[in-house]
């Protein structure tokens, strides 16, 4: 927390208002309005990788549901630290933080389920 926002929530301590802190509002999605395109990436299925934000470690996997389905429930885990997910569970052993989709997923390989999703897995 920087010695502004600390400042902020000072001023706003004995008042109604409550203050919150996030990160999604980044310049990225300001300046594209329409990120579908690039997004239209996570509703195949395949082979993953996610990133640590706070470390870099990295975490493969495979889902035959949709990339964007198997993060939520990545971020579920996480949220609600239900040891399911060895990701989630990495991140929360360390205190790191989890990021948005598009900066901590990169699909590998899409396919569908089956051998040669395995195949791909273990390449």
């Amino acid at each position: 927390m920087t010695k502004e926002t600390k400042f902020i929530t000072k001023l706003f301590k004995d008042s109604p208002v409550k203050i919150t802190f996030t990160k999604r509002n980044t310049i990225k999605k300001l300046l594209f309005t329409n990120p579908r395109p690039f997004q239209e990436q996570f509703d195949s299925s395949g082979v993953y990788q996610l990133f640590c934000p706070d470390c870099h470690m990295k975490y493969v996997g495979q889902t035959g549901r949709s990339f964007r389905i198997r993060f939520s429930e990545h971020f579920r885990d996480y949220k609600y630290n239900t040891n399911k997910s060895k990701f989630a569970q990495h991140l929360l052993d360390n205190k790191h933080s989890i990021g948005p989709i598009e900066d901590i997923m990169k699909v590998l390989h899409k396919t569908n389920k089956g051998k040669p999703m395995d195949t791909m897995n273990h390449i």
